[in-house]
Formats: structure tokens, sequence, C-alpha cells
């Protein structure tokens, strides 16, 4: 059985697009933070669909968790760049949640 998607996902969603387009009016400390959420988010939405982390460089989670500890040394650009690719992954995987699709991952040697 597939759980049922937690309703505040779109308004978080909204609320990482919001702090993007208007990062001069976000302090590094606040993007930080929201970053780290969203971290926490992916991460719960993608166990609930059966989508393992790669723990690699290449798992997005990995990049925006690099960006989220050094925040104090990212340019706005960056910071910016971070909250729509976080935006992007929970929206994403919140879609397939809704969508009630079940994914089943097979690891082969």
């Amino acid at each position: 059985m597939v759980p049922t998607p937690d309703s505040s996902i779109p308004s978080f969603v909204a609320e990482l697009v919001r702090a993007a387009n208007e990062i001069e009016r976000v302090t590094p400390s606040e993007v930080g933070k929201l970053l780290f959420r969203a971290i926490t988010t992916v991460s719960d939405l993608r166990e609930q669909v059966g989508i393992p982390g790669s723990g690699t460089g290449h798992d997005a989670i990995v990049g925006l968790n690099a960006v989220a500890k050094d925040i104090e040394r990212q340019s706005s650009e960056r910071m910016s760049a971070a909250l729509l690719e976080a935006a992007d992954l929970v929206r994403t995987l919140w879609v397939v949640l809704d969508s009630g699709v079940e994914i089943t991952t097979i690891f082969r040697n």
C-alpha cells in the first residue's frame, strides 16, 4: 500500500521557490535551514516510493548537503540554484507518490 502524500508538500515547494526567487531577502542561515529541511523531505519521500539514495557524488542530496553545510561561503546565485534544485526534487517525488506508482529496485551483482 502506497502512503498518502503529505498535503503540506506543495506549500513547502512554493516556499523553496519563493526563497530562491527572492534570495536577496533570505539570510544564508535561512537558506541552510530550508535546504536541510528539503534534504530530509527528499529522503523521506524517496523511502516512501522505494527509491534508494546512492550516497555518491551523483546523488543530488549529497550536493545539496555540501551547499547547506558551507552556506556562508555560497554566492546568492548558488543558494538560489540549490533551492530550485531542492524544490524540483521534492515536487517530482511528491508527484510520483501522489500518482500511486510503486517502484521496486533490484540490485544485481
